[in-house]
């Protein structure tokens, strides 16, 4: 008992057996400690690094596009001297002198001027919506002009081996000298000219004084439908034959007696035609011919026909699909989907020249519907307040016309898309460009995704490029051997995001599909994968989109004519003639059934399509 109570009472004896566990664990535990802070610090050293390695990235990137900025501002400032000294020399009797900056040749010819889009005086469209040397379907054949007053119109390309004419000034269209008939009308001549036609040198005929080279319209005077076998018609594109053997609701694929056109629909005589398959309203104001190869699931009516006192260059629906907005000159018109009656008219009264033209090239309502953002030939944008009828924002930047405009699904970010070769972000809350972009040629249209996360252009370039709208990469180039042969003028995202589909001036309809996973580090690739391509319209493709459902691609064509195409196939259902000229925007109800057409006849139209029954229907 001495012996227990010595060591119980003995504080230098350690502690009793059964203690040692509880100092192992302890020291795992401290060993354990010094681990996981030694990893702590070296997670910390790596981010630091990463942290680190992305500041400097960002530097670079910012540094590169200081460069890109600089460089492209010593261009504009070395080509506005080569236009003036050009100029000077022209006054001064002197010969035209090639101008040193020209780019690859273009449609077999030899190597052009780079195009120019112009300074808000005509610009981009003006050669397609001014019925100049582009007569036959669809516009009515240019009229004679002075030749002090003729302008350098877009021409078809040269025929293989042809002689050209003298070279065109710098702000002629890309690519087209003049060549063979088309359409149906001989090519005007095109006399000497001491001007390189910049700026208000340019003049419209309709009014006879100083104007943007913008539309003058001729729509009564008496046009050739294009189904008429015109030896002089425009040169026919390769027609896909659909599958044959296919059997579909009992319809045979090839109508017995009648031509085998492929999708060019156009050459549909609706004469010829049995009941079922063909459309005609009222008095023959329209009509509609579907695709004798594959089983009809379509009809279509009329519902509103809108007048204009210019060319209707734009049409577009609110999210809601209760209104429709149209840009035509000096203002942008907002119309009730329903009834087609006219709710609103916004006209900015500040602008100084009362007598001048100023073309709507653009108009886009934000995802609530308050408000309506509008491009135009000044190269402004506006913002407007709908309900009080005023301009909310103005944002100034783009150098050259704005031809196309689109909200952010969020409705804070505008993207607009400009002659001048850039596409912009901007924000409608700071009332701030938070973007550029800039491309090697001007810019004929955009869209954002409808997750907002992109935006995509199209470009003089025959090019569809696709940014992150967060970083700005550039993150897919769609062109290359599958891609378009010339200018692309609408581009649209499908209802998933996960396909685009492009309208050209290659007579084509694109359908590319986009890459599933889309990195944050730049695409490198040129090529993107087009899925199908749609041909059939007998000239350019000016306006492309997709149903809400994504059931069907709708295109307007300056052939007049609207086609209707399955996605899935790539085969027409229906091409709609009603417009007396170009078609030069489609635009579909977000809500489904209804579509929108704008035309140079002076005229928006809303359509309304639905699904054919048959003869239930007493067609």
């Amino acid at each position: 008992m001495f012996n227990a109570t010595q060591h119980r009472g003995n504080p230098n004896m350690g502690p009793a057996p059964p203690g040692q566990p509880n100092h192992r664990l302890n020291e795992i535990m401290d060993s354990l400690r010094a681990e996981f802070e030694n990893q702590s610090r070296a997670s910390e050293q790596v981010e630091n690094q990463v942290a680190q390695q992305i500041q400097e990235m960002e530097l670079i990137r910012n540094k590169v596009y200081q460069l890109e900025q600089n460089q492209l501002k010593m261009k504009q400032e070395y080509e506005a001297e080569i236009r003036m000294l050009r100029h000077e020399l022209e006054l001064r009797g002197g010969p035209q002198v090639q101008s040193h900056l020209t780019g690859p040749p273009q449609h077999g010819g030899p190597a052009q001027a780079p195009p120019s889009l112009g300074h808000g005086q005509g610009g981009l469209f003006s050669g397609i919506m001014a019925n100049q040397g582009q007569g036959g379907p669809g516009l009515a054949p240019p009229p004679e002009q002075p030749p002090q007053q003729q302008q350098h119109p877009l021409q078809p390309p040269p025929a293989a081996g042809q002689p050209q004419g003298p070279p065109q000034p710098p702000n002629s269209f890309p690519g087209y000298q003049q060549g063979p008939t088309l359409n149906g009308y001989a090519p005007q001549p095109q006399p000497p000219t001491n001007s390189p036609g910049l700026g208000k040198n340019r003049t419209m005929a309709a009014r006879g004084g100083p104007g943007p080279a913008t539309p003058q319209q001729h729509p009564n005077q008496p046009q050739p439908m294009p189904y008429q076998n015109d030896p002089r018609a425009s040169p026919q594109i390769p027609r896909p034959v659909p599958p044959g053997g296919d059997m579909q609701h009992g319809h045979r694929h090839q109508m017995p007696g009648l031509p085998n056109v492929g999708n060019v629909l156009a050459d549909l005589n609706p004469d010829d035609l049995p009941e079922h398959l063909k459309r005609t309203g009222p008095n023959g104001e329209w009509h509609a011919v579907f695709n004798p190869n594959v089983p009809r699931t379509l009809d279509i009516q009329l519902l509103h026909n809108l007048v204009h006192e210019s060319v209707v260059c734009c049409v577009r629906f609110s999210n809601d699909g209760k209104y429709v907005a149209t840009g035509c000159n000096r203002s942008a018109q907002i119309f009730d989907a329903r009834d087609g009656r006219k709710v609103c008219e916004l006209l900015d009264e500040s602008v100084q020249d009362k007598d001048g033209d100023l073309y709507i090239r653009s108009v886009c309502f934000s995802p609530d519907g308050k408000l309506l953002a509008t491009g135009a030939e000044d190269k402004r944008i506006r913002v407007w307040d709908i309900e009080n009828k005023r301009i909310r924002t103005t944002f100034d930047g783009h150098e050259q016309d704005i031809y196309s405009l689109d909200f952010s699904r969020t409705g804070r970010l505008i993207a607009s898309g400009s002659g001048d070769k850039t596409v912009r972000l901007w924000d409608i809350e700071s009332n701030q460009q938070v973007m550029v972009l800039s491309i090697e040629d001007g810019v004929t249209t955009v869209a954002m995704s409808p997750d907002g996360r992109f935006v995509a252009a199209g470009s003089l370039d025959k090019s569809v490029r696709v940014w992150d709208c967060s970083t700005g990469y550039l993150i897919e180039r769609l062109e290359g051997p599958q891609g378009h042969k010339d200018s692309v003028y609408s581009v649209a995202f499908s209802p998933s995001g996960r396909e685009l589909v492009s309208g050209s001036l290659d007579k084509t309809i694109k359908m590319w599909e986009l890459t599933p996973q889309r990195n944050l580090i730049p695409s490198t690739a040129k090529d993107g994968k087009c899925i199908r391509t749609f041909e059939g319209h007998k000239d350019y493709v000016l306006s492309v989109c997709l149903t809400p459902g994504g059931e069907w691609v709708m295109s307007g064509s300056k052939d007049r004519g609207v086609q209707f195409w399955d996605p899935t196939t790539g085969n027409a259902q229906m091409m709609l003639q009603g417009h007396k000229n170009s078609v030069i925007s489609v635009a579909p109800c977000p809500t489904g059934q209804l579509f929108a057409t704008g035309s140079g006849d002076m005229k928006a139209r809303i359509w309304q399509y639905t699904t054919w029954r048959g003869a239930h229907q007493g067609i």
